[in-house]
């Protein structure tokens, strides 16, 4: 954590953001005049950043690092007991497995709810109410989390040693306790947000392919799940220990059919992989020195080559994102509606109105034809939102007119093509560090 606290997301300042509107009272919204929204936000975790979002959400997104910091440093120091509870071996390795998995330290540190879900999710591994509830929770902040919550519910159900009446009994109750948060869940947003679903479902929507490559990398690049990579030794498991490998497989298949994440480092493994080091130490307890040591050096070494790969640009994204808020501040200086894709910084450098491309935040763009990056925007939007200033990242800018610039992502490309938008004159131009591109700032000439 310590190696990768500069890591961080724009995702996580639209939540803070929101944040920040609920804590100067205005309400569940991404834009003080905007629509009540979700925004990419799991019902529950902007309010709980509330303390600390009255002076904007950079401040809060500061204070929800140090608080899924904290969580996942207590889930480590559970796990540590779970791992000598199991033997020498299992301490071994599932020690050095925690130290090297670089998803579960950087989004630890990213100021989303990642690591309070990844907290709940290793909390479920106990036993009793509270570890059937925390299913329940994981579910309800992430729902792509049920298959995997349902899977582990019903398999601890099926390997109890009572009778049969009596496992069929506890599986009801564990099934209302794990569908039970779900479902509230899903009641309270279609009564705020006039949905039962997240807005992401329409502003991101699911692709198989990238689904499959998403699931398939996270497989062999996020590192844990090399250490089950057993054959005769996996029958030597638990129980327990097999539902648990089961149910993050399970959780794999889920996110092919999901869609997967744009973000960098697997963030949807990251809820299950405490439970697959577990299940990886208690089969190097259970397995030959070798074994063990192959499968725990296939683990180190795929962390490695995500480490080298992605790490350092990791690091510096929290810096990179200071930099831009701080530049662009100025350059908004007095402007009343600005359109961007990338909301999450552009939104913590202004309190002006965000028109956003994407529809993150928006549910009437949201709801328009194409992906995350390509919605396809009518020709009068710039006029229909009043957008006064565009923010827009572009490959090697110039102060030119929009339309003689270069733009990577589809929806940018779409800007220049709209009514009024030969009116906007670019203003500044500030690096993305690390990068060869560069957002640009355009304003709408006033005459």
């Amino acid at each position: 954590m310590a190696w990768l606290w500069g890591f961080t997301v724009d995702d996580a300042l639209i939540s803070t953001r929101v944040a920040h509107q609920l804590a100067t009272g205005h309400g569940y919204r991404f834009n003080p005049s905007g629509p009540i929204v979700d925004a990419v936000t799991p019902l529950g975790w902007a309010p709980l950043l509330v303390p600390f979002a009255a002076s904007g959400p950079w401040a809060a997104l500061l204070a929800a690092r140090w608080l899924g910091a904290g969580a996942w440093f207590l889930t480590a120091a559970y796990l540590g007991l779970r791992f000598a509870a199991l033997g020498t071996r299992a301490v071994v390795v599932g020690v050095l497995a925690l130290l090297a998995t670089v998803p579960l330290a950087a989004w630890a540190v990213a100021g989303m709810e990642t690591g309070l879900v990844t907290a709940l999710a290793t909390l479920s591994l106990a036993r009793g109410f509270l570890a059937r509830l925390s299913l329940g929770l994981c579910a309800a902040l992430r729902p792509e989390l049920l298959p995997w919550a349902l899977t582990v519910t019903l398999g601890d159900a099926l390997v109890g040693s009572e009778s049969t009446a009596k496992r069929l009994r506890s599986a009801v109750s564990a099934l209302a306790l794990a569908l039970g948060p779900f479902v509230v869940v899903a009641l309270l947003r279609d009564l705020l947000f006039g949905a039962a679903y997240p807005l992401s479902l329409l502003a991101k929507p699911s692709d198989l392919s990238s689904g499959l490559r998403y699931a398939l990398g996270g497989l062999l690049l996020s590192g844990p799940f090399w250490l089950l990579a057993a054959g005769p030794a996996f029958g030597r498991l638990s129980g327990r220990g097999r539902v648990q490998a089961v149910a993050a497989l399970v959780h794999v298949f889920a996110l092919a059919l999901a869609g997967g994440d744009w973000m960098s480092l697997y963030r949807l493994f990251v809820p299950v992989l405490p439970s697959v080091i577990l299940v990886g130490a208690e089969l190097a307890q259970r397995s030959s020195r070798f074994a063990s040591g192959v499968r725990l050096a296939l683990a180190l070494g795929a962390s490695a080559v995500l480490a080298i790969s992605l790490g350092p640009s990791a690091r510096g994204v929290l810096a990179q994102r200071r930099e831009l808020i701080e530049g662009a501040g100025p350059l908004l200086a007095g402007a009343r509606r600005v359109a961007a894709l990338d909301v999450g910084w552009v939104g913590a450098a202004t309190a002006a109105t965000i028109v956003d491309l994407a529809g993150v935040t928006d549910p009437t763009v949201a709801r328009l034809a194409g992906g995350h990056t390509s919605k396809r925007l009518p020709d009068s939007f710039l006029e229909a939102r009043e957008v006064d200033a565009v923010v827009l990242l572009a490959e090697a800018p110039t102060f030119a007119p929009l339309s003689e610039q270069r733009f990577p992502r589809i929806v940018e490309r779409r800007v220049p093509t709209l009514a009024s938008a030969e009116l906007f004159r670019v203003v500044g131009i500030l690096p993305l560090r690390g990068t060869r591109q560069h957002y640009l700032v355009a304003r709408r000439d006033p005459r």
